[in-house]
């Protein structure tokens, strides 16, 4: 049984470590995962990762950093994520089109309908089976930001705006409850996993019959 669970949230809320934690755990149950994120998982995605996050990365409009974020998500999709689903595999995403509408949609300010235009080019409509977002006060993620070194564009922007981004991943969760897990990230990493995976349980009523 294939399954594609997608993990959101801001900088600093682990949910990095909690997509790890869980894809390990659905190893053990005799699972196949395949982990990837965003932007990268490609060779070409991870070339646009350095290009828009790492320490030289140059200045670049909002709509700019959309379509690269898109281009490389296009390129995941394609080598990645379908050829992983059709195997049957559970795939987890580090980030996914559900970024790009609380960052360059809630958080910069472009048009939401735009950028779902633009996020259904690149993934051919796939969506996720299951989004996770780690749910984290922005002054929290700020603070953790700080001490793991190694900033990126955004962890330099207020406060305000990762309120904003906050905002919006909540804000997205109440228009498809369905899709969504909200999981509040401020326990430790132990904690927020044995949160995410009694969650997690009802909504994967298949996973024991496929191991």
């Amino acid at each position: 049984m294939s399954l594609f669970i997608t993990f959101e949230g801001t900088d600093g809320s682990g949910k990095s470590t909690q997509a790890r934690l869980l894809a390990d755990a659905l190893r053990r149950r005799g699972h196949r995962v395949v982990e990837t994120r965003e932007p990268g998982g490609t060779d070409l995605g991870e070339g646009i990762r350095e290009l828009i996050l790492g320490p030289a990365a140059p200045d670049a409009t909002p709509l700019a950093m959309t379509l690269l974020y898109s281009a490389s998500r296009a390129q995941l999709v394609d080598a990645v994520i379908r050829p992983a689903l059709d195997a049957g595999a559970i795939v987890i995403a580090d980030r996914y089109i559900d970024s790009t509408l609380a960052y360059q949609g809630h958080g910069l300010g472009l048009d939401r309908g735009l950028l779902r235009a633009i996020n259904d080019i690149a993934t051919g409509g796939l969506m996720p089976s299951i989004t996770v977002v780690v749910d984290i006060e922005p002054e929290v993620a700020m603070s953790r930001t700080e001490r793991r070194g190694g900033p990126n564009r955004f962890d330099a922007e207020s406060a305000t705006f990762h309120r904003r981004v906050r905002d919006g991943y909540l804000a997205l969760a109440e228009t498809e409850p369905q899709r969504w897990i909200v999981v509040n990230g401020s326990g430790s990493p132990a904690e927020v996993h044995a949160e995410i995976v009694r969650q997690l349980e009802p909504r994967l009523p298949t996973l024991e019959e496929a191991s």
